[in-house]
């Protein structure tokens, strides 16, 4: 997993939106870590994992998890691993991995919460994943991923890449073929691969490595050691030259605005809209317990039908939305660590221009 660099002490307002506030991803995680711990078995909950260094120890931890618990902890830090490796190479969004919180329940089911930063953009960007919602954990096996979309981006986690994961499991037991191509390669529609992108000498080794231990699929392959970001881009650069196999699809992030945040960024937080939020999913969940399941269901599909509205509808720019939350966030109790969100000034007429 990379690490990333501090969020910097001043980023710049305008493109701060999610830098501001994720400093409460890593404390929640922390807090909840530190919260369960030696209450495990009566809450049926576990976190491993956290931030830095304490990421890097998630495997162990959940390996450590099975032996007290019965559940299959190999197999939960096989998962650990590959969510960090999808994250950090199959999504080349320019956000480098610094959190990753695997929360696993007595039953063996989990969550998974990664963070990275952009320090040029001055962002953070969250993923979340869920084991129920994973069929592949290479084709769209998100829960979401909130932080502002960047455009095309190499995302071989669409649905439409898997010729490029097909392509480039068959090229890594070429390796050959693929040094002998690359250098000769412009990546389509964007740059020159040249020696500062790609290592050939290491390129050459890890696909040795790869093609010796003969993967039988794209996540074992991505599991190999040294089966980087860079890597992953070669052999997908490859793929597309020699089979026409596209990388590049749109960025998976969606930003929320629902909420708000705590900075007051992009707007101070509704408290109560927020309440209600929380009172409606807190009313769902409930229902769903004792086996009545409509009301779940139903912001299910109301969650579904407004994905599938963000692509073909249009509406006002984001500026502008922005400015309207803000200037009535104090009618729903708008707050941000400042305090109360206040109502807008009224702008004084020019009586001489």
């Amino acid at each position: 997993m990379r690490r990333a660099t501090p969020t910097p002490q001043h980023p710049a307002k305008r493109e701060s939106v999610t830098s501001h506030s994720s400093g409460i991803t890593t404390s929640v995680l922390g807090a909840l870590k530190r919260g369960l711990a030696g209450r495990e078995r009566e809450l049926g909950l576990t976190v491993c994992g956290g931030r830095g260094r304490h990421s890097r120890q998630t495997p162990s931890e959940l390996v450590a998890f099975g032996e007290r618990t019965g559940v299959d902890g190999v197999a939960l830090a096989r998962t650990s691993r590959l969510v960090a490796k999808v994250d950090s190479a199959l999504v080349q969004d320019g956000f480098d991995l610094y959190l990753h919180g695997f929360v696993v329940a007595g039953d063996g089911s989990w969550a998974v919460v990664q963070q990275g930063m952009n320090t040029q953009r001055r962002q953070a960007r969250r993923y979340h994943w869920l084991s129920e919602g994973v069929r592949s954990f290479v084709e769209e096996p998100h829960a979401a991923i909130e932080g502002h979309p960047a455009g095309a981006i190499v995302n071989l986690t669409d649905r439409r890449a898997a010729a490029s994961r097909d392509a480039a499991l068959e090229l890594s037991r070429e390796p050959e073929r693929v040094l002998r191509e690359l250098p000769r390669l412009r990546m389509p529609a964007h740059h020159d691969v040249r020696g500062s992108d790609v290592f050939l000498r290491r390129l050459h080794g890890t696909l040795a490595a790869a093609r010796e231990a003969a993967p039988r699929d794209f996540p074992e392959l991505l599991l190999q050691p040294g089966m980087g970001a860079r890597t992953v881009e070669a052999l997908a650069a490859v793929a597309e030259v020699l089979h026409g196999a596209p990388c590049r699809f749109a960025d998976p992030a969606r930003f929320s605005l629902a909420h708000g945040g705590k900075d007051g960024h992009p707007f101070p937080v509704p408290l109560e809209v927020y309440d209600r939020t929380i009172s409606v999913l807190k009313q769902a969940v409930s229902a769903a317990r004792l086996g009545q399941t409509e009301k779940l269901e139903a912001i299910r599909r109301l969650d579904e039908q407004a994905r599938r509205l963000e692509d073909g509808t249009s509406g006002p720019r984001l500026e502008e939305i922005l400015e309207h939350e803000r200037a009535r966030s104090h009618e729903y109790g708008g707050r941000d660590v400042a305090g109360p969100a206040q109502p807008p000034q009224r702008k004084q007429l020019r009586l001489f221009s």
